[in-house]
């Protein structure tokens, strides 16, 4: 059995990552080839599967409801990194129970070996509070089914498995980008002015993907058994500011707009929920390095 972190001379030979052909896995790929470890990258179409090969990394082809597939992968691998999500939100809860299964099929192929187990979840809206790793997310809340399941990995630290959870804030941004802010941008441009939901003082975390993709690597090489990361750069961007800045890049007015103009986002905007990354820090080391949230907007790759 593995005796835990893995050091400098000691670099893993294989890490399974799935949704490596994502937005986030697209840069944890290269971040893990570039540190000296090989990827094998789980892909569902020819598309994902030509772009994994085409940054360095083996590909196995299948899909998160394709158990046997996932647990082939993580028994073939020295580690997992589990980044795939359904992102249906009209079938959400049953987005939740496939995540569920996936991770338990992964988590029973590393049993008892020792090998690192990296989940994904979100970082969770504490209300009146800025959100710590010791936090988890309230029942109801759009985070919760995500945190259940990432608490089920980390029970599998009892289990033999260096299972650890780094949690993503509300937007992971960067160059390509086609998620929450993307949105906004899309629905300002459509109703021709950039809005807010209520006074627009609710927070959203952020950090950039490239970040995002160094922590992952550490806690991969690093975090100790049980551990709960944030991948926070911002802790909380306010979403006026947000909706200001994306004004200015479109010369749009800004302000307040009904929630239903931002469909299921209204219901998002209108959540408090920032969070902090101190824990994260002091633990690994790990420190921001790229562009904040609004110097990303304001660099204008986003309008181009």
């Amino acid at each position: 059995m593995s005796s835990g972190v893995i050091t400098n001379q000691e670099i893993l030979r294989r890490v399974f990552v799935t949704g490596a052909s994502g937005w986030v896995g697209s840069a944890v790929v290269p971040e893990l080839i570039g540190a000296g470890h090989r990827v094998l990258g789980l892909a569902r179409s020819d598309s994902s599967a030509a772009a994994l090969t085409e940054a360095g990394a083996e590909v196995i082809r299948g899909g998160l409801d394709d158990l046997d597939v996932l647990h082939a992968g993580a028994t073939g691998s020295d580690a997992v990194i589990h980044l795939a999500f359904i992102h249906d939100f009209s079938r959400f809860a049953e987005s939740i129970q496939t995540d569920a299964r996936a991770i338990e099929a992964m988590g029973a192929a590393l049993e008892g070996t020792g090998k690192p187990l990296v989940i994904t979840a979100g970082t969770p809206a504490v209300p009146g509070q800025v959100a710590t790793e010791h936090d988890h997310s309230a029942t109801g809340t759009p985070t919760a089914g995500r945190d259940a399941n990432a608490r089920m990995a980390l029970a599998m630290a009892s289990r033999g498995v260096r299972s650890s959870v780094v949690r993503l804030p509300r937007s992971v941004h960067g160059d390509g980008d086609q998620g929450f802010i993307a949105q906004l941008i899309g629905i300002a441009r459509d109703k021709g002015a950039s809005g807010y939901v209520g006074d627009g003082t609710s927070r959203w975390p952020a950090v950039h993907v490239q970040d995002a993709a160094h922590l992952f690597r550490l806690a991969l090489e690093q975090a100790p058994a049980g551990s709960v990361l944030h991948a926070v750069g911002d802790e909380g961007v306010p979403i006026r500011v947000i909706a200001a800045a994306i004004g200015r890049q479109l010369t749009l007015p800004t302000g307040p707009a009904p929630a239903e103009n931002f469909g299921f986002l209204g219901h998002l905007l209108a959540i408090d929920q920032p969070a902090s990354a101190t824990l994260t820090h002091e633990l690994l080391g790990w420190k921001p390095t790229r562009p904040g949230l609004l110097e990303d907007l304001d660099q204008g790759q986003y309008f181009a």
